[in-house]
């Protein structure tokens, strides 16, 4: 068994999940160790990032008849896969490991560009939003997601996270360890004297809801702009009404950005 730790640029994938005729990051680890092993391998991720999302800590595994050691697996795959996917560590497992059954939790990034003008390098990676916000009221409102909710009006309609295998629903009640904002500053030197900072949104949770993350920045911002506040974030559990909540935020400043695991048995 072998065990992945995974960065990638999302921009130009249809997401992590294998799909016909679509560039993923699921498809082309397959097609890879594909090509390595010369055995068809189904990748197995800790979880299905969709299209355009990136990866900083994405996490996967593999069973493998080959005699190639992880270490050769690194070096195989980085030099196959495009530039925009990297594996950052590889590791032999224990036969048992599975990096989503076994996940404990997930943390995602989500970056709010506030300078007037985005810099080049950062445009694919941010959501740019130079317009007025209340960023303390925001930074009061992110630990209401905190706790044990039902989470459906912060998912997509109708698309509730399916189990590992693709069968059947997980459970809409989700328990989210950690929601909060910090903000990391800009140097003027470096982006032209136009001067900015980020708001970062971090949250930690077991598992999450297709969109869910996504929801929940869109409801975020729709209390910086002064349209919704805390109320409505718990009214919001209790209505299980997707229509209520803030708009879907666009997925170039979400990205995965570590999962953690329980104490794991590597491959003696």
């Amino acid at each position: 068994m072998i065990k992945l730790t995974l960065a990638y640029d999302g921009t130009d994938f249809h997401g992590w999940q294998a799909q016909p005729g679509r560039p993923t990051i699921q498809g082309a680890l397959n097609d890879v160790l594909r090509r390595i092993t010369q055995e068809k391998i189904t990748v197995h991720g800790a979880g299905r990032t969709d299209a355009g999302v990136h990866a900083e800590g994405q996490v996967a595994h593999f069973k493998t008849g080959s005699a190639l050691g992880a270490r050769e697996f690194q070096r195989a795959l980085n030099a196959l896969l495009p530039p925009t996917v990297r594996v950052l560590q590889a590791e032999e497992m224990d036969r048992s490991f599975h990096a989503r059954h076994q996940a404990v939790s997930k943390t995602y990034l989500y970056r709010i560009y506030r300078g007037p003008i985005v810099p080049p390098f950062l445009w694919r990676y941010v959501l740019h939003y130079p317009y007025p916000l209340d960023e303390q009221a925001m930074c009061l409102a992110a630990p209401v997601f905190e706790g044990e909710h039902d989470f459906t009006s912060y998912s997509a309609a109708g698309a509730d996270e399916a189990d590992a295998e693709g069968k059947g629903k997980l459970s809409p009640v989700k328990t989210i360890f950690q929601s909060s904002f910090g903000v990391a500053g800009k140097d003027p030197a470096v982006d032209g004297g136009q001067a900015g900072h980020e708001l970062i949104y971090t949250v930690r949770g077991r598992s999450f809801l297709r969109y869910m993350v996504r929801k929940m920045v869109g409801t975020l911002l729709e209390v910086g702009r002064g349209r919704m506040t805390e109320q409505d974030i718990l009214n919001l559990f209790e209505l299980r009404d997707r229509s209520r909540s803030g708009p879907t935020a666009p997925p170039q400043g979400l990205s995965m950005h570590a999962v953690e695991y329980a104490e794991q048995r590597k491959q003696e």
